[in-house]
């Protein structure tokens, strides 16, 4: 009885610690592992998206969840860097880009798409691809790894007043994509430059070289990565497509409009895709572009929108759409409408039946004269002397 007690609360055991190995939440196929989806674009403010599938084996993420996690002092975060369990992503990576600063904002914009929490202790990356969320050492680990396993030099920098980490990366150069002012640091005199890997917005988030304001000019502890993990018992498996093609198309009716009215602007997203956004922009006059809004598209991938423009001019409007994971965003041909000011329109008309009270006036003058082979004509007749009687 005994026995049987302690046999079964073996089990017990043996199961609960084999069950805490699976996170929860997360579907898993059992003869598959592990999956995660990310898109990328080709560079940043590209036009073409690709989607990358992450498939990681459970032994392999087993494995990592078994490894010591412990965080004493800053070198330990060297031990959460795994490039040769990541390689499958950059050898992935290396066939949309083809140059290290390209590279490292699609690493990036990976990270950028993993939902940010507080994690306590440390995890390696493949328990953060895993589990789907993570915060700012967890998702910079993730992005040194995949860009040592691409063969660029990185470093971790991590700022402990701020309690917070980013990466710097040897690009071989200063960026060119970026933005803003761009920051380094310097390693044996090599310029490493900043890259932060937290932010949600991963179309337009934090590209290589630009940081936040509060990790501006701060101090910080770099973390070099000679000890770093160069074996694993295994390696993720790694997929990547381009997204199928699609159209936006628009129209604006009518074309020309005076001040005050409205014009009818539509389009639609071929192959026909529902309840897609679609941005519509604005510009007046051969100005900047500025929002003017967003719409959802119908079952057959229309949209519609009502525009009643407050100036005159030509009124261009443009549309485009992110596009989803089966088709590649698209952005419309421009269309435009001229508007006509009240103040012209009144002009033109008051020109215009000027021009019609002139042609009227000019027709009844001309109606009353008479033509003038009606007018009677003087004929002079010839003085005749008077005959000549003469007598006989």
């Amino acid at each position: 009885m005994k026995t049987s007690y302690i046999r079964a609360l073996s089990v017990a055991v043996i199961a609960m610690m084999v069950l805490s190995l699976v996170p929860l939440g997360k579907s898993q196929d059992q003869s598959q592992g592990y999956n995660s989806s990310f898109l990328l674009l080709n560079k940043p403010e590209g036009d073409v998206t690709y989607e990358l599938n992450v498939t990681i084996p459970q032994v392999l993420y087993q494995y990592y969840a078994t490894q010591n996690h412990a965080l004493y002092i800053d070198s330990d975060f060297e031990k959460f860097v795994t490039p040769n369990a990541l390689k499958p992503i950059a050898d992935k990576l290396w066939q949309i880009y083809n140059n290290t600063e390209d590279f490292t904002n699609g690493v990036l914009m990976l990270v950028h798409q993993i939902t940010y929490r507080e994690v306590i202790p440390g995890k390696y990356p493949v328990e953060t691809l895993v589990a789907g969320n993570g915060d700012c050492d967890l998702f910079s680990e993730i992005a040194a790894s995949i860009l040592e396993a691409g063969g660029i030099p990185v470093v971790l920098i991590h700022y402990p007043a701020q309690q917070h980490m980013e990466i710097g990366v040897d690009l071989g150069g200063a960026p060119k994509e970026a933005r803003v002012q761009v920051y380094s640091v310097n390693v044996q005199n090599v310029s490493y430059y900043i890259a932060e890997c937290t932010g949600s917005q991963w179309r337009d988030g934090w590209r290589v070289g630009e940081t936040p304001s509060e990790y501006q000019n701060v101090s910080s502890q770099v973390i070099t990565l000679e000890n770093m993990d160069q074996s694993s018992v295994g390696q993720v498996s790694a997929t990547i497509r381009e997204l199928d093609p699609s159209t936006l198309t628009l129209q604006i009716s009518p074309s020309i409009m005076l001040d005050g009215g409205s014009v009818k602007i539509s389009g639609q997203i071929l192959p026909q895709t529902a309840n897609e956004n679609v941005s519509l922009q604005t510009k007046i006059n051969g100005g900047g572009w500025t929002p003017l809004a967003n719409v959802t598209t119908l079952a057959d991938g229309r949209f519609q929108y009502n525009l009643a423009p407050s100036t005159g001019g030509t009124v261009s409007v443009q549309a485009s759409w992110l596009g989803n994971r089966q088709y590649n965003g698209a952005t419309s041909a421009q269309a435009s409408v001229i508007v006509i000011p009240a103040f012209i329109a009144a002009l033109i008309a008051a020109l215009v039946l000027t021009l019609i009270v002139m042609f009227v006036l000019v027709f009844v003058k001309i109606r009353h004269r008479k033509p003038e082979h009606m007018q009677p004509s003087v004929q002079q007749t010839e003085t005749m002397p008077p005959p000549i009687i003469s007598s006989y």
